[in-house]
């Protein structure tokens, strides 16, 4: 993949064009204002040794029943720093073998679901029963892309928030050293959650996925923007309202109102999440924030190297 985006110097002062909707906050308090704090935690069986694991089901958007899973280092004392975890796209909270990094460093570690996702990669378990009826492109991101109360995100990011709340109250976590962590589309949820006030002392964003969505839509060559261009190619009279819908979960306007200290990453050679709708977000962040550039790498990112970076971060952090 060649460079096909701005020049780092440009992407230093890039700032999104889009406009943010007038009624923002009202349209986030409104939706939030009718979520109530419900969780189950039910102890589950593995061959591990070294955590802890219970089967977490948490009542997310419309009361929704989200699962997840919640992995404690065994014989911790004392509670513990937490990393909740949202997945990229096309992913679920997988098994709990599958996530074992922040375990084995000392911390409690929740991965969330995604509703109606998990049968691409990382394997899920939690319906969308809220789903729009309307027709929609093959995937997820045109899913009620009509109106912004039925749109998909908007339940996703509803579900992240709840769920930072329900493991703040679990007595093995330490409600006052939570991190929010995502890659990709999972990276630009927690920006959103993160955004709208989740209890949270810091985020991590790599590669992030639904920031600057426009342009995203407009130069990205691989990846889920193309689900909306595929929709808006037959659908040449619903644009602006797209647009429009698509703005209310754009994560350039959660940045601008999160304030916990943050990680982003960026790949100059990104055919999903193009660097310059990064670097909207990371330039638009209302706290103290790093970028770490990965000049050579797409999607991928930093991979390994990037998760030695996550865990310094951490460190400092919590």
């Amino acid at each position: 993949m060649p460079l096909t985006d701005l020049p780092l110097p440009q992407l230093a002062a890039y700032s999104c064009a889009t406009p943010e909707p007038p009624d923002f906050d009202a349209f986030w308090k409104r939706t939030l204002a009718a979520t109530r704090p419900e969780a189950s935690f039910e102890p589950y069986e593995t061959r591990l040794r070294t955590v802890t694991v219970q089967d977490v089901a948490l009542a997310g958007f419309g009361g929704s029943r989200v699962r997840g899973w919640l992995l404690v280092p065994a014989h911790a004392e004392g509670p513990l720093p937490c990393v909740v975890e949202i997945p990229g796209y096309g992913g679920g909270r997988g098994l709990p073998h599958d996530s074992l990094v922040y375990s084995a460093a000392g911390y409690a570690h929740f991965i969330m679901d995604l509703r109606g996702q998990g049968a691409h990669w990382l394997v899920g378990g939690t319906p969308d029963p809220d789903a729009s009826p309307e027709p929609h492109y093959p995937g997820f991101m045109t899913s009620g892309l009509a109106d912004p109360d039925g749109y998909y995100y908007r339940r996703v990011i509803t579900d992240a928030v709840c769920a930072v709340r329900a493991i703040a109250g679990h007595p093995a976590v330490d409600a006052d050293r939570i991190a929010l962590m995502g890659g990709s589309a999972g990276a630009g949820v927690a920006l959103a959650a993160a955004g709208l006030g989740a209890p949270v002392r810091c985020l991590i964003a790599d590669v992030p996925y639904l920031c600057d969505i426009r342009r995203g839509c407009e130069l990205a060559t691989d990846g889920p923007y193309l689900e909306v261009v595929g929709f808006l190619r037959a659908r040449r009279d619903l644009v602006e309202q797209a647009m429009r819908t698509l703005s209310y979960v754009d994560g350039v306007f959660f940045a601008r109102r999160a304030t916990v200290p943050a990680l982003f990453s960026a790949a100059l050679m990104d055919p999903i999440c193009p660097p310059s709708t990064a670097y909207a977000a990371f330039n638009a962040y209302a706290g103290p924030a790093d970028m770490k550039l990965w000049e050579f790498n797409g999607h991928e990112g930093g991979e390994g190297f990037q998760q030695l970076r996550r865990l310094d971060f951490l460190t400092e952090a919590l």
